[in-house]
């Protein structure tokens, strides 16, 4: 038997007890000098910190450096495919007074005022009476005890009204004085000398559609003179909460807007004139916003008041956190009217943001970010008269020099393990 044989037959590594000591005794480190030791721990300790970076700094939320980086990119530009496309814009006298002007004027910008946007007309289902006058008692429509008939009539689904003698008469989409013509005209040789009144007597397709919070939803007549939208709820029984939490809802076709009633209200030119089939929706949503960040509460809190503006909003959350908070950083995130949008970036600059992806959401408003910079002496002016809006979400980044800070305090833990160590 060959000694390499013989080694592997009868050496005692060979035993199970034997293998698991040797593999132990093995794989023990030599023991180190406690100087060389303390070495090597605060090398290791105090090295692996600068190779991670501020990867390991803990952050609630981007900076304000970060936030103003990504604005006006793309998302590939943003390195990230399927980023959301924004921009910011600061919060001065203008902006301000821009967005407060045209939140109040929404409905008066979307659909007009200044009277009736149509002549009233007749239209199908309506109920019409037509009387029909002669000179002599021997005519068509005369009889020695009168020398006049009266039709009451309804408008057809074709949109005609059959009259004696005269034949389908056009009402639907005509006024009374155009159908008054048309039927004297049909009779024109027919009746002795004959002369028309037209007078509707129920206008069942001139009505307007109110539903939701109001105190008895219904479809609502419509004078020919023109109603109102106040004039409209106040006929379907009125609002049934208070009007700093109601919102009103009005569709025209393809067009809708949403304005609070409160606003409508205070701006009467927001009180537009109601067109038939427009639909009406009032609905209750108490006004509540969202603060994150460096504040002292990140919740969502109420308005509780007819108006908030956004130095009122950040006191009702406690006020920014003066260690850790940046004053140039208050930020309000917003989806946005494209007209408030596009005046405010401009033109060229909205159609650029577009091209790069700029989409709006369901309700056909853009992303926006306003930027409050405390550090400017009108910020506590301009934060009066910028209003918050419901659903608004404002952001408190923190300030540079907290990461700063946290990056020290990675640092130290380590070196207070080296003097852990050194006390070996």
């Amino acid at each position: 038997m060959n000694s390499s044989s013989q080694h592997r037959a009868g050496s005692p590594h060979d035993r199970p007890g034997d293998l698991r000591s040797a593999a132990i005794r093995d794989a023990a480190p030599a023991k180190l000098p406690s100087s060389r030791l303390r070495t090597k721990v605060l090398a290791l300790c105090v090295g692996v910190v600068p190779l991670v970076g501020c990867q390991v700094v803990p952050g609630a939320g981007p900076d304000a450096s970060t936030i103003l980086a990504a604005s006006g990119k793309s998302g590939p530009e943003q390195h990230r495919s399927n980023a959301a496309v924004f921009d910011v814009v600061d919060i001065d006298g203008y902006s301000a007074r821009l967005v407060a002007d045209y939140s109040s004027q929404i409905f008066s910008n979307r659909f007009g005022i200044g009277g009736p946007l149509n002549t009233a007309v007749f239209g199908v289902g309506d109920r019409v009476r037509v009387i029909i006058f002669e000179a002599s008692d021997t005519g068509l429509f005369s009889t020695k005890a009168s020398k006049q008939m009266s039709l009451d009539l309804e408008v057809q689904p074709d949109g005609n009204v059959p009259i004696p003698y005269a034949g389908l008469i056009r009402f639907a989409g005509r006024t009374s004085e155009q159908t008054r013509k048309s039927i004297l005209a049909a009779l024109r040789g027919k009746a002795v000398e004959p002369d028309v009144i037209v007078t509707s007597l129920g206008t069942d397709s001139r009505v307007a559609t109110v539903t939701g919070s109001v105190k008895a939803s219904a479809q609502v007549p419509l004078n020919l003179n023109g109603n109102r939208l106040m004039d409209v709820i106040a006929k379907a029984g009125g609002p049934v909460d208070p009007p700093y939490e109601t919102y009103v809802t009005l569709t025209r076709g393809t067009r809708t807007a949403t304005a609070l009633m409160k606003t409508i209200i205070e701006s009467p030119t927001n009180n537009v004139f109601i067109q038939p089939n427009d639909q009406i929706f009032v609905s209750h949503d108490p006004r509540t916003f969202t603060m994150l960040g460096q504040t002292a509460s990140n919740n969502r809190i109420a308005f509780g008041a007819n108006d908030l503006n956004l130095l009122e909003a950040m006191a009702l959350a406690g006020g920014g956190n003066d260690r850790n908070v940046s004053a140039s950083g208050f930020f309000v995130f917003r989806y946005e009217e494209e007209g408030i949008v596009r005046t405010l970036l401009g033109g060229k600059r909205f159609d650029e943001l577009v091209s790069k992806g700029l989409t709006p959401n369901k309700d056909g408003k853009y992303p926006i970010v306003y930027r409050l910079d405390m550090n400017r002496p009108d910020s506590l002016v301009n934060g009066q008269t910028f209003q918050v809006k419901n659903r608004d979400v404002i952001y408190a980044s923190r300030h540079p020099a907290v990461e700063l800070q946290y990056f020290l305090s990675l640092v130290a833990q380590p070196l207070n393990v080296a003097r852990g160590v050194s006390s070996f």
